[in-house]
């Protein structure tokens, strides 16, 4: 009898990946043969640690941290998240009137972290903890702006907070065109190419039973989504859900080099200029959309 060997799979509780890995999870696809597939969900920031401890033997992890783990882990050419239009936002308590100091984040090695550091041309002090806290965070006055991603940075204003900055408009002026890579999965290199070309084909497998079958998911989805609404679970899953989640491609690729350029720059100092010398970033308050990042402004 042949040997059955166990994935330890590894995603997101959130809307977007729950969709794509759904079907899977489910048996609503039957699973890779000669495989027995056992899946568990965490926050993003812990399966990135997961990741470097090689705990799982295919995970989701946050884009820049996947083209930290090259060496090995493939990066799947399937069900990554990538934002066409949206992205990670900065977000403060109205009527800040100074640009953020203490920033809460939803973890030091996630793409959101990497994307704030490159787009603000000051020092900041992050406060790494789980994406669902932030909010909290920022009502209890711990710190000054929150870094959202997943379903809450699409209805910060639910929450009465001010927009600092998005994160996606950043990315589209900095890199045109490509989509903005936010999570990737990767497996490990020691499974081989051949199993890893099957695990490609089954998350697409999983992503079209998903589409043909949505209805089926949601229970699923809803309850590990941490916005109930139904709404906001559609939005979410619109929002990162794409092509790109299918096949990141060429374009895919380009970005995921793109993020990785970005991530050297923030490593060489001498490729961040002193912030008391912007004399070249004049349009700083038209990216930052009038907000208090910009020592220039005032809240009226």
């Amino acid at each position: 009898m042949p040997e059955i060997r166990t994935l330890n799979v590894a995603i997101s509780p959130c809307p977007n990946d729950t969709f794509i890995f759904g079907a899977w999870i489910l048996g609503l696809v039957p699973d890779l043969e000669g495989c027995r597939s056992r899946f568990a969900w965490r926050d993003v920031d812990l399966l990135n640690q997961w990741a470097r401890k090689n705990y799982c033997s295919l995970v989701k992890v946050s884009a820049g941290q996947a083209l930290d783990l090259q060496d090995k882990y493939f990066i799947l050419s399937s069900g990554a998240a990538f934002g066409l239009s949206h992205g990670p936002k900065l977000v403060a308590r109205r009527g800040l009137k100074t640009r953020p100091g203490f920033i809460a984040v939803p973890g030091l090695q996630t793409t959101a972290c990497s994307l704030l550091r490159a787009a603000l041309d000051y020092d900041f002090k992050a406060l790494p903890m789980p994406f669902d806290r932030i909010v909290d965070c920022l009502e209890q006055g711990h710190a000054d702006a929150g870094l959202l991603i997943h379903e809450t940075a699409l209805i910060y204003q639910q929450y009465h907070l001010e927009l600092l900055l998005d994160l996606g408009s950043w990315w589209g002026e900095e890199a045109g065109d490509l989509p903005l890579p936010l999570g990737c999965i990767i497996m490990r290199k020691d499974l081989g190419q051949a199993l890893k070309d099957r695990v490609e084909e089954q998350i697409r497998c999983s992503l079209d039973t998903a589409r043909q079958r949505q209805p089926e998911l949601m229970p699923l989805i809803s309850h590990l989504a941490q916005e109930m609404d139904t709404d906001v679970i559609d939005r979410h899953i619109r929002a990162y859900v794409n092509q790109y989640s299918r096949d990141m491609g060429r374009p895919g690729k380009e970005a995921l080099q793109k993020l990785q350029q970005l991530k050297t720059s923030m490593s060489d100092p001498s490729d961040r200029s002193d912030t008391s010398d912007k004399s070249d970033k004049s349009d700083t308050s038209d990216k930052l959309r009038q907000n208090p990042l910009n020592p220039t402004h005032s809240n009226k």
